[in-house]
């Protein structure tokens, strides 16, 4: 540190060191003296000569330390620290009892700097206490002067403190120093002390006070930026203890007249204006000393100090916010107008003239330069926010807002004082914070969001649009889309403030999501990358919220058109600002494109209102009329006289857009009316599942009141009634008839559903749920009719025809002749059904098909054997040709037999099938259609997949498919018309899924089962589409296998098994084929080919389970079953002549296991066939499924009935097993392997012969050479059995 810092540690060392040898001592003085007298006259330019003293300190010092060090030459040497702890312990003091005062000891100095609060304090007291017994004693001595030269604990200066004690005086002295420390807390602590000391003792003068501070702590420009800085902040704390200590007051008090405050003030003034931030903390000091001083004091005194007039003068050219600070504060305390303000405040002054455009723009600079003091936040910003949303207004605001949660904020008139607040912050925001702080840097950026977090607590909901404005929200979502700036924190902890505030408050909560999706068209989270606008919309959980919420959501898809033509109020404001404003508005919702992608948002959002909200059913219901009711007018209407039509039947008025809604939103609306109706329904069906056991009470107490089906057709039939609304589109003449039907039937079915209600009956329950399900898919029909014109009419015809069939009524069947049934050649109502639930399927909305689903959900029990193979037949559709079979292959017999085609083809290239596609199928329209019936069907269901089926109802459910055809023909990829089949097929897949669900013992399970199986294991499912496959298999699996029931009854055919079983071993007998195209194909290619073989294993496997389970609960006799052996029994010689059959070994042992009575049929037959089998591989693997079945028979029959069954059976087959061993034990397998495997098998087979007492039967039919091979081979084993046998 410099030279100022150790010249006043070395004193203060010196000092802690006690008493200075008299003598030494005043020889220093008289030298002090000498060298003073040279300067005689020029005393007060000693004072601007700061470097000549201090040089002779510096000199003044070094002679003391010289006498001190020789006085303690014959003391042992100790270093500086180690000395001064021992004089700390022994508290020596600083005044001795011999000079008549009481002892002072110095030893608090330490404790004052102590990081802990308590101590510091306590040691003040201390100090206190000490010295005022010790001025109070002082004071009392005659002789002062002799006290004064017996104790004199440093050298004689001219500090002026004459009437104070020695003590006094060097406490005086070390406190001024010790505020210039920056050691731990001695600024705090030394600070303090002066406070209470300066408080307490009225001899310490204020003159010389402020003079010894200006001594001591003086600067000079040798002084480094460290020491120079200690020094001016000592000065700081040193003003700040005279102030606090209140000795100005009663200075003023005491002489109305006094110099020392103006002084105060121009030295504090002239402080400031060193350094930057020394201006802040001073006019803080300032203001304690203004609290203090009345009126006349700040009038007389305060502001007319030297410095002050020309510090005001020019703090708006240089930019100073201080002193913007301290007019604020001294007009806040005392309400006075004074021209010293004139260039900072309006005179006369008031809020609305503080915060006037003219007015900030003149405060601007000083505003700006506030940031030097960041991160926080300088303290003008407070008193402006103080100034600018009174507390006052604030709560009252308060109440207000919780009352107008009930109704539109727009029914609330403004108090005149409420408007001129609202003036005040929109001049505000506009000039400070969009005008000066964001166009500027990144600190000013900063800035602007501190002083907004700022007012967030005093900000009412109505004023929320005003603060988050156009300028403001552009600048934070550019800062929050650029991650890459020190920035993109402040406004992620300013996005996370605002949440916090708005979330318990639905009112702000509205507000703020209103004015940041309004400033971003609707695209603030997307912009951000973050979730702010969705968790807030998630947090809705009032049915007052919500009706709030979706009220400002109608207001804004109504007026944006009309607001976005209109100009910016940000224009108006300064040259600069308009400019910025008019190019960012025209970027903005200039453009009608932006205007409708924030009218999209606002129709996605209404239904999402509902995704997370936990109301009541009466309260959700309340809420989603609340959203039905936006969507139908918007959606479905327009308005021929006018934007507003009153409904006297509802008592409601109606609001369109000044500008026409485009068709692209009024889809959008119908689409989520659509999903609105669904989610509803599935609503209640939840419920009445949940209260299935109560009967139709539940469905009485649910469906009546709750139902937004009947209240939308009611709502559409009203609005349609009234003459200056009208559809947003005009119908053709079909689609309106068809229009008109819709309506009419869906009315009648809801009287029909409400009378079964009333019934109370549970088999007219099931009839209410039919009706139910069927009127929400009349209203989701009605629906796409207006969303697609053209194309539903005819399915709504014959979806009101199979009504009619369904529910014939008299009521039902009112209507024209050319509706009526034509009775026995009309086809069966179930065909028609699924017939237009198909036709339906592929082009429609998800929540029509979910109205689909639910329709066929409750219908599915009556379905045909028609309906169901008609479905199952688009599961087989493909838009491929059949493959045909390589001719020259080795497998030709095989592939005979496999209808099914299912080994590994050669794979073809896109480009190639591209261009097949276009060259083979040079057909015409007509052409495409046939295509349809030409592709390759299953054998066991193309006689009668069509069969019942009239003309027209086939190319309903096939026109889809003919336009994929089409589609394909025309199209160079054909990648479009194949994902739209595969979609259909989804579709389809899920009302069979359902089908399974419901009827899980039917007998149509086992031809839904046979043409999934087929569908899954064709080249083209996997080839096509992997979430078909996984589906099919998932359906399979978790639907078929994996049940809890299985068909059952005498519908079950036996034939079918067989076939069902023959086809399912040869798919778990196919070997795998390596691709033929290429000559290497790559990895993973060969990966998933491989994977497909095994997924096909696993499924052949599977079913062969599930059809014995089946096969075993009919329970047939074995005469019958002749079949299923002969089936079998193909199977094994395959398997062990040739190597084309890959049934795996295991597989057929876990069938034996499971179904023991195959085994026992078929054991004779394969232990003749492993006797004579080609492969020695397959012999010595087939001597396991031997072992299984003798298991089976021996060990697991423990009566006496069933062991002497065995016994016969297995003696029975002893001619055979003896041959078998022969051929083994004469043939021995060259491998080790192999010829372990063979002795094992001997080894349990002659323990089961010895168990059931046939050995000596067993060496009789064993051929004599047999003996001498079996010695040789088996060893042990035979000659064990040989010796039982005698």
């Amino acid at each position: 540190m410099g030279s100022k810092k150790r010249g006043l540690e070395s004193i203060e060392e010196a000092e802690d060191e006690g008493p200075i040898d008299k003598v030494e001592s005043e020889q220093s003085k008289k030298k002090l003296k000498k060298e003073k007298k040279k300067d005689g006259e020029n005393a007060s330019a000693a004072s601007v000569k700061p470097m000549e003293r201090r040089k002779k300190r510096k000199a003044l010092d070094k002679e003391r330390h010289g006498v001190s060090s020789e006085n303690h030459e014959s003391k042992p040497v100790q270093t500086g620290s180690e000395l001064k702890d021992a004089d700390d312990t022994k508290e020596q003091p600083a005044s001795s009892p011999s000079s008549g005062l009481p002892e002072f000891h110095i030893t608090v100095f330490k404790d004052l700097v102590s990081i802990n609060s308590s101590v510091r304090e306590a040691a003040v007291e201390t100090m206190v206490m000490e010295l005022q017994e010790v001025q109070k004693v002082y004071d009392k001595l005659g002789k002062k002067e002799l006290v004064e030269r017996g104790l004199q604990l440093e050298a004689e200066k001219d500090d002026g403190l004459n009437n104070c004690a020695p003590s006094l005086r060097y406490a005086v002295r070390r406190l001024i120093r010790g505020v210039s420390s920056s050691r731990e807390c001695a600024r705090q602590g030394f600070a303090l002390g002066l406070t209470i000391l300066l408080n307490k003792i009225p001899s310490i003068k204020v003159q010389s006070f402020l003079k010894l501070i200006v001594d001591l702590l003086e600067v000079s420009s040798s002084m480094k930026g460290q020491e120079a800085k200690d020094c001016l902040l000592g000065r700081l704390f040193a003003y700040g203890a005279l102030v606090r200590s209140g000795r100005l007051v009663e200075e003023w008090i005491s002489d109305k007249n006094t110099p020392y405050i103006k002084e105060f003030t121009s030295l504090i003034i002239s402080l400031a204006a060193k350094k930057r931030y020394l201006q802040e903390p001073a006019v803080s000091v300032i203001l304690d000393m203004v609290e203090k001083l009345p009126t006349e004091a700040l009038l007389s005194h305060v502001l007319e100090a030297p410095g002050m007039n020309d510090w005001f003068e020019g703090a708006t050219e240089v930019g100073n916010p201080d002193a913007l600070l301290l007019a604020l504060k001294i007009r806040e305390k005392n309400s006075l107008d004074s021209k010293i303000f004139d260039k900072l405040l309006p005179n006369p002054f008031s809020p609305s003239k503080l915060f006037a455009t003219s007015h900030l723009s003149s405060l601007v600079n000083c505003l700006k330069e506030s940031t030097f003091c960041q991160p926080r936040i300088h303290s003008v910003w407070p008193v402006l926010v103080n100034s600018l949303l009174p507390d006052v207004v604030f709560q009252d605001e308060d109440v207000v807002s919780s009352s107008s949660i009930k109704k539109h904020k727009r029914s609330r008139k403004c108090s005149s004082s409420e408007e001129d607040i609202a003036k005040n912050l929109r001049c505000f925001c506009e000039v400070i914070i969009e005008g000066s702080l964001l166009p500027s840097s990144h600190d000013r950026k900063h800035l602007a969001f501190d002083v907004l977090l700022l007012l967030l607590p005093r900000l009412p909901a109505s004023f929320i649009p005003i603060v988050l404005s156009y300028k403001l929200v552009q600048c934070l979502m550019d800062i929050l889309s650029t991650k890459d700036t020190w920035l993109h924190k402040v406004g992620q902890y300013f996005l996370k403030e605002l949440s916090d505030w708005v979330r318990h408050d639905d009112v702000r909560k509205v507000s703020v999501i209103m004015a940041l999706q309004k400033h971003s068209s609707g695209r603030f989270d997307c912009i951000t990358r973050t979730k702010t606008v969705k968790d807030l919309m998630a947090e809705f959980k009032t049915e007052s919220g919500c009706m709030l919420f979706i009220q400002n959501l109608t207001s804004m898809f109504v007026d944006e058109g009309h607001a976005s033509e209109e100009p910016s109020d940000q224009s108006q404001t300064t040259d600069d600002n308009s400019e910025l404003g008019s190019a960012e508005d025209k970027e903005s919702v200039g453009p009608s494109g932006n205007s409708d992608f924030l009218r999209s948002w606002v129709v996605d959002s209404l239904p999402s209102i509902l995704k997370y909200l936990k109301l009541d059913p009466e309260a959700k219901f309340r809420v989603q009329k609340e959203i039905l009711k936006f969507l139908a007018v918007q959606g479905l209407f327009s308005s021929s006289l006018g934007t507003e039509v009153t409904s006297f039947e509802l008592q409601e008025k109606f609001r369109w857009p000044k500008a026409a809604t485009s068709s692209a939103l009024c889809r959008m609306c119908i689409e989520q009316l659509q999903l609105l109706l669904a989610n509803a329904q599935k609503g209640e069906g939840q419920k009445v599942e949940g209260q299935e056991g109560e009967g139709p009470r539940a469905l009485t107490s649910i469906r009546e009141p709750i139902d937004l089906g009947s209240y939308f057709m009611r709502f559409l039939s009203t609005l349609r009634n009234i003459p200056s609304v009208s559809l947003f589109q005009t119908l053709s003449n079909e689609d309106e008839k068809a229009f008109t039907k819709l309506q009419a039937m869906e009315s009648r079915l809801c009287r029909e559903e409400r009378n079964c209600l009333q019934e109370r009956n549970l088999r007219l329950s099931a009839t209410a749920n039919k009706l139910h399900a069927l009127r929400y898919l009349l209203i989701q029909l009605l629906l796409q009719v207006l969303l697609r014109p053209g194309e539903f009419s005819e399915a709504a015809s014959e979806l009101i025809l199979c009504c009619k069939k369904a529910f014939s009524s008299s009521d039902l069947l009112e209507s024209s002749g050319e509706d009526e049934l034509d009775g026995d050649e009309t086809p069966e109502l179930m065909n028609v059904l699924v017939d237009t639930l198909l036709s339906l399927l592929p082009e429609s909305s998800a929540p029509m098909r979910s109205a689909i689903e639910q329709v066929f959900k409750y219908f599915c029990d009556d379905v045909t054997d028609d309906g169901l193979l008609r479905m199952l037949r688009v599961i087989k559709k493909d838009l491929k040709p059949a493959r045909h079979q390589d001719a020259e292959s080795e497998d030709d017999s095989d592939d005979d037999d496999d209808f099914l085609d299912i080994e590994e083809a050669e794979e073809i290239d896109e480009a190639e099938t591209g261009e097949t596609g276009e060259s083979d199928e040079q057909t015409d329209d007509s052409e495409a259609v046939v295509g349809v019936e030409a592709v390759e069907e299953i054998p066991e269901a193309s006689d009668d997949s069509d069969g019942g089926m009239d003309d027209d109802a086939m190319f309903r459910m096939d026109t889809y498919l003919a336009r994929i055809f089409k589609e394909r023909k025309n199209q160079a990829g054909g990648e479009t018309a194949h994902s739209q089949l595969v979609l259909f097929k989804l579709r389809v897949l899920s009302l069979l899924e359902i089908y399974l669900h419901e009827n899980p013992g039917k007998p149509q399970v086992l031809s839904v089962y046979s043409n999934l199986a087929q569908a899954f294991v064709k080249p083209h499912t996997a080839e096509g589409s992997e979430q078909l496959g996984q589906r099919i298999w998932g359906i399979l699996q978790k639907k078929i296998f994996k049940a809890k029931e299985y068909p059952k009854g005498e519908a079950v055919q036996l034939s079918t098994l067989e076939s069902l079983l023959e086809k399912n071993l040869k798919w778990a007998s196919k070997p795998f084929k390596k691709k033929r195209s290429s000559e290497n194909p790559s990895k993973k290619k060969q990966s998933a080919s491989r994977n497909r073989h095994k997924m096909i294993g696993s499924l052949a496997q599977n079913s062969i389970f599930w059809i014995l389970k089946i096969l075993d609960a009919r329970k047939f006799p074995e005469s019958e079953l002749q079949g299923f052996f002969d089936i079998f029994k193909r199977v094994l010689v395959g398997y062990l002549d040739s190597k084309k059959i890959q049934i795996k070994s295991n597989f057929l042992k876990e069938i034996f296991r499971r179904r023991p009575w195959i085994g026992h049929h078929l054991l004779g037959f394969l232990l003749e066939k492993c006797g004579n089998a080609e492969s020695e591989f397959r012999r010595v693997e087939a001597l396991d499924l031997v072992i299984e079945i003798l298991k089976s028979h021996v060990f697991f029959n423990t009566d006496v009935k069933g062991q002497e069954a065995s016994k016969k059976m297995l003696k029975s087959h002893l001619p055979k097993l003896a041959f078998l061993i022969k051929v083994l034990v004469t043939n021995m397998p060259e491998k080790q392997a192999r010829r372990t495997h063979v002795r094992k098998f001997c080894g349990k087979v002659f323990q089961m012969i010895s168990t059931s007492n046939l050995t000596k039967s067993f060496l009789k039919d064993l051929p004599p050479d047999a003996h001498v091979a079996c010695e040789t081979h088996l060893g042990e084993a035979f000659l064990a059995l040989k010796k039982l046998g005698r």
